[in-house]
C-alpha cells in the first residue's frame, strides 16, 4: 500500500525534517522508534522493519542519518525501501552529499522534492533528471573534503613498480 510519513533522524533520534502524507499515523510515534531500535540491537535482533503497536517503521541508515517511513497499512515493503533509497539518490544529486548539514541548509528544497517524489504516500516522479527540469532551485552543496597528501597515504611517487620485488 502506501507510506504514511517520512522522517529524517540524526543518530540520537532527533527529527531533522519530516513529511506527513496521509495523516493516519501520529507524528509523535517516531519518538518511540529510536528506543525500540536500541532495544532490538541490544537483544541482537536488528531488522530494517520494526512493528511497534499499530505502526510499522521501515528504515535505512545513510551516513549519520536514519530515513524512516511509517505506515499503519499493509505496505509493499520493497516499494518503501526502493523509494527511501531513491530519496537518498535524488538528494545526493541535488546536494552532492546527504548529511545532517545538507538537510538543515536545504530544508525548503527538500520539502519541494519530497512533495514531488511522493504523493499521498505513493511514489510519483522519482527520476532526478525530470525533477531537475521543474525544480530548478539550486541546493546548497557541501564542500567535499580534499584528498590527503601522498605523504600521508605512504604512496611513493618516485618508486618504480618494476624494481620492487
Amino acid at each position: 500500500m502506501s507510506i504514511s510519513a517520512v522522517f529524517f533522524l540524526d543518530t540520537k533520534g532527533k527529527v531533522l525534517i519530516s513529511r506527513n502524507y496521509r495523516g493516519d499515523v501520529d507524528m509523535s510515534s517516531i519518538d518511540k522508534f529510536m528506543t525500540v531500535l536500541m532495544d532490538m540491537e541490544e537483544e541482537g535482533q536488528s531488522s530494517p522493519i520494526i512493528v511497534h503497536g499499530p505502526v510499522t517503521f521501515m528504515y535505512i541508515k545513510y551516513n549519520n542519518l536514519y530515513l524512516v517511513a511509517t505506515t499503519k497499512k499493509n505496505a509493499n515493503v520493497a516499494m518503501v525501501f526502493s523509494i527511501l533509497h531513491k530519496i537518498v539518490e535524488v538528494f545526493c544529486e541535488y546536494f552532492k552529499e546527504l548529511e545532517e548539514e545538507s538537510i538543515r541548509d536545504n530544508f525548503v528544497l527538500i520539502y519541494e522534492l519530497l512533495d514531488e517524489l511522493i504523493d499521498f504516500g505513493y511514489p510519483q516522479t522519482t527520476d532526478s533528471k525530470i525533477l531537475q527540469e521543474y525544480i530548478t532551485q539550486e541546493g546548497h552543496k557541501l564542500e567535499v573534503a580534499p584528498r590527503p597528501p601522498m605523504a600521508v597515504t605512504n604512496a611513493v611517487s618516485w618508486r618504480d613498480r618494476k624494481s620492487v620485488v
